[in-house]
């Protein structure tokens, strides 16, 4: 049975009702009948419809029998106070001064008509529900008053503005109260919700306040003269217990949606059809944040009752304070007491006006200060932040003479404390930067104004090296918005006067660092197209423009939070409108390079934003912009301080060898060149070669390699390429870096960056002639070979870069003296090797199978001799030297050079077409690895397809 009265989720009877005078209870059928009868409408024995009155009287009958039936009675009461309340005001629209028939409402059709007259049923409901709050209040209150409070709230939303009688809601609140309270029917309800908070007023009234405080914020402004009324009959009990059901919502919500709803929001809700849609018999758990129906309710009160809301907000605080340090050990809604109190005045000036007298006595013993510095230490840094905002924002808004004891009491208390204080009333360090920070912002536009007149941009110059977040560095704009009329050359005055203090070393780094970060903050703004700070940041771009050359030399500042900062501003910074000089242009790309790898080093490759936008905007001012980042980047990756930044070995030759030899006391520099200088040696001869250690103490210790984490390496090696490829894409290419189409890069920029690669690994042989020499011509550079070798394998990162210029056809030619000393190298390795198989030297199989694939993109080699490395890690040592040795010669007869390469347009790349060359498709230099494919056709079979020269024919028709 109870599951048939109540709805789905309602929670169970609070108690059994009370034993009245009404009818003697009811048996079994007749409870039943009755149940029949409320649930159809329909008399069960006579079988007529029920009247509305009956109806309701049939609810009651079951309210006092079946407890289980409370909510579905509820609710259906909800319709006769809705009817009674249509009938009145329809009464009053049919005196004289009524309205047009067409503005009075229809009834609702879940109602059943039943006219006026319903006084007597309103009347029952009240004597009912008054003795079940006096026989247990502690169990029906809480239900009911929300019951009431809610049913109230709806119908001064539903019937507000639908009748001549009902004045708006933004009208005179005295005639909504007279109005209302005129009806019998909103006024049983007002009585019955004042009954429960009576009744609970010396337990636990925190129920009923909940629900005024949701009800205020789903109807208001309709409900404010319901707010005034139980305001003005228990204002003690409503100020406390309003401000407590706030706190406690204000530490769920943290202020969310601080700016919907509440009493003085003026945001009126348009009524449905149905004046109750859906709506529960107990609002319960409304999860909707009440903080602005908390303003609006004292904002009420504040006109009659202020001094008992100042009362009541300043012992919050105080209690706050006394509950510990933030509020962490105990009461979580002591941590929230000062952010939620701020954020009370921040919403209403009444409640701001109400406190300002009396704050200033509030806060000055120091042990006040001391409790609220210690109350705030366990917050955290942005919180603090924001709530320094609200302070700023109060003071702003304070007036008379509050104001004025306000502004005193933060001066006296920014200044040192050998000047106002005496020995034991120290302010904390804390307080004192607060107040000094609160005070600045207030006085610094009256100083700038009637002043000195350079006082105006030192105290803009003042205001961007201090401001730490957006909300201070919006003050900056509006002091220049102040000072723009009066004052002429601003911004270029302020931009000067700071930059002369940082190079003057009289403005302090962290204040550096500041000025900077807040510049490129409004620079960024005016690029984004924001409104407010945009013309001031467009200012100063233009002023920062114009000191490129004083700007560049903070890039190798070194503190790092300046650096870093310089580096935000020139990424963002626009260039002026004519070109760079070279000194200008080679000074900004050394310090961007300089900074890009110093911030590899310190921060990762997260860090290296800022400088690799600052050198990609360099590389395409011009040709020779492009060049020099190009170089200089290439030069700086491969420079012996940054290689372990991308998995190269660090170079401790010196140091170790002098740890080895230190003991060696008889050791004699002149003997061993004597011992090395007995034979006549040839050019390139071993003793020019090989000094692996000393006889009699064995090999030469191997290098000290500081090695990082490989997946550090990885990331900023990609970091490195990344902006490499981003500087050589052509223009108009696509934008795609994730794969390196040679349509993205620019073949003259993979060029520089081939060029820069040879001059930086074998100085001697840069501008060497790129036709390849016979085989028998190793021997006669085997040192320089053996040098290129050993920096391929001691720095990971040039297999890279040369992977990076293959990818731009015909770039590749030009590194042709580093493919040729590797490739001999690697020759002279595989010669010597005497393992079964080429396992057992992996890096040296690596580098050749990167070697051959890196010419194969680079159109050095024609695919069928191009895919040759696929099966090196299958073949034994003296193998992949006869396959290395077929490529040196195809190399020898089909030389790399640039001029065997045409530009088709179709593809928007330079090609190759081997067809046209002499055996340029591999035919003769095949025969060597189809041979060694037939040596092991048993697990190279598989391959030999890949290994096949196109047919003539077919070499015609492609082309």
């Amino acid at each position: 049975m109870s599951a048939l009265c109540d709805p789905p989720g309602a929670p169970g009877p609070p108690g059994p009702a009370p034993v009245t005078h009404g009818p003697a209870p009811l048996s079994a059928q007749e409870l039943s009948q009755e149940i029949k009868a409320f649930l159809t409408g329909v008399d069960p024995v006579l079988g007529h419809q029920l009247s509305a009155r009956e109806h309701a009287r049939c609810g009651l009958l079951l309210l006092r029998s079946l407890p289980p039936a409370r909510a579905a009675v509820l609710d259906h009461l909800r319709g006769v106070f809705d009817e009674s309340v249509r009938a009145h005001l329809a009464t009053l629209d049919e005196s004289p001064v009524a309205g047009p028939p067409h503005l009075r409402p229809p009834p609702p059709s879940h109602v059943p008509a039943g006219g006026p007259g319903l006084e007597d049923v309103v009347q029952e409901v009240q004597q009912v529900l008054s003795e079940f709050i006096r026989a247990n209040p502690k169990a029906w209150a809480p239900v009911i008053s929300a019951w009431s409070i809610d049913l109230m709230g709806q119908l001064s939303s539903t019937y507000s503005g639908q009748h001549q009688r009902v004045p708006h809601a933004t009208g005179s609140l005295n005639e909504l109260l007279q109005l209302w309270m005129g009806c019998r029917a909103t006024r049983t309800l007002m009585d019955i919700y004042v009954q429960c908070l009576s009744a609970l007023i010396g337990s636990c009234p925190d129920a009923c306040v909940d629900a005024l405080l949701d009800t205020s914020v789903q109807h208001s402004p309709h409900f404010d003269w319901v707010v005034a009324h139980i305001g003005s009959s228990f204002p003690g009990t409503i100020i406390s217990r309003v401000l407590s059901c706030g706190l406690k919502d204000f530490c769920v919500h943290g202020g969310a949606g601080s700016g919907a709803g509440g009493s003085g929001g003026g945001s009126s809700q348009t009524p449905s059809a149905d004046p109750f849609p859906g709506s529960p018999a107990i609002p319960g758990e409304k999860r909707v944040p009440k903080i602005a129906s908390v303003v609006g309710i004292l904002g009420h009160l504040a006109s009659r009752h202020g001094d008992s809301i100042r009362r009541e907000l300043l012992r919050m605080f105080h209690d706050s304070l006394a509950g510990g340090t933030g509020g962490r050990s105990g009461d979580p809604s002591l941590q929230a007491t000062v952010p939620f109190l701020l954020q009370l005045a921040v919403m209403s000036p009444a409640l701001l006006g109400t406190v300002s007298g009396e704050l200033v006595d509030c806060l000055k013993p120091p042990a006040v200060l001391s409790q609220l510095q210690q109350h705030l230490q366990g917050f955290p840094r942005e919180e603090l932040d924001n709530m320094l905002n609200l302070a700023v924002h109060l003071v702003s808004q304070a007036s008379g003479a509050g104001a004025y004891r306000l502004l005193q009491f933060l001066v006296d208390t920014a200044m040192p404390a050998s000047v106002i204080t005496t020995q034991g009333l120290a302010v904390p360090d804390t307080v004192r930067e607060a107040c000094d920070r609160l005070i600045q912002h207030q006085l610094l536009g009256l100083l700038s104004v009637y002043t000195r007149p350079s006082c105006g941009p030192e105290a803009l110059g003042h205001l961007l090296s201090r401001a730490r977040s957006p909300e201070e560095l919006s003050l900056a704009t509006q002091l220049y918005a102040g000072l723009v009329v009066s004052l002429s050359g601003l911004l270029p005055l302020a931009f000067r006067s700071c930059l002369a203090r940082v190079h003057a070393g009289t403005l302090q780094p962290p204040f550096t660092a500041r000025f900077l970060r807040n510049l490129a903050l409004l620079v960024g703004w005016e690029q984004q197209g924001g409104e407010g700070p945009a013309a001031l940041g467009a200012r100063f771009g233009e002023s920062a423009s114009a000191h490129l050359s004083d700007l560049a030399p903070l890039l190798l500042h070194p503190e790092e939070e300046v650096a870093e900062a310089a580096a935000s501003l020139l990424a963002i910074c626009p260039f002026p409108p004519e070109a760079l000089s070279p000194s200008q242009l080679l000074g900004l790309v050394r310090a961007g390079v300089h900074r890009f790898f110093a911030s590899l080093r310190l921060h990762g490759p997260p860090g290296v934003a800022s400088a690799s936008q600052l050198l990609l905007r360099l590389s395409q001012t011009c040709p020779a912009g492009l060049k020099a980042v190009l170089q200089l980047l290439v030069e700086g990756a491969l420079h012996r301080g940054n290689t372990e930044l991308f998995g190269g070995e660090v170079d401790g030759d010196n140091e170790t060898l002098s740890i080895v030899t230190a003991p060696l006391a008889s050791a004699s520099l002149l003997d061993t060149n004597r011992r090395h200088t007995a034979a006549v040696p040839g050019p390139g001869g071993i003793w020019s070669v090989f000094h692996a250690g000393v006889i009699g103490r064995g090999l030469k210790p191997p290098k000290f390699v500081q090695s990082r984490n490989q997946q550090e390496v990885i990331y900023n090696t990609q970091s490195l390429l990344s902006l490499l490829v981003h500087c050589c894409s052509a223009p108009g290419g696509t934008e795609c870096v994730a794969c390196w189409g040679a349509s993205t890069l620019s073949p003259e920029a993979a060029k520089a960056v081939a060029v820069t690669l040879v001059e930086s690994v074998c100085p001697d042989a840069a501008g060497a002639e790129l036709a390849w020499p016979p085989e028998e011509h190793a021997r006669a550079t085997v040192e320089r070979d053996l040098r290129i070798g050993r920096r391929f394998r001691e720095q990971p990162l040039l297999f890279e870069l040369l992977k990076l210029v293959a990818a731009a056809p015909p770039a590749l030619c030009y590194c042709s003296v580093l493919l040729r000393g590797l490739l001999a190298a690697l020759l002279g390795h595989w010669e010597a090797s005497r393992h079964p198989d080429t396992t057992h030297s992996p890096w040296h199989l690596e580098a050749s199978c990167t070697l051959v694939a890196v010419m194969a993109e680079g159109s050095l080699l024609p695919p069928a001799l191009g895919n040759m490395h696929e099966v090196f890690s299958q073949l034994a040592p003296f193998e992949v030297r006869l396959l290395l040795l077929s490529v040196w010669g195809f190399l020898r007869e089909h030389g790399p050079l640039p001029q065997k390469f045409i530009f088709q347009s179709e593809r928007g790349r330079f090609i190759r077409d081997f067809s046209r060359e002499g055996g340029g498709e591999g035919g003769p230099h095949l025969a060597v690895l189809h041979s060694v494919l037939h040596r092991n056709i048993d697990r190279l079979g598989l391959f030999s397809g890949r290994f096949q020269a196109p047919l003539p024919s077919t070499l015609r028709q492609g082309t």
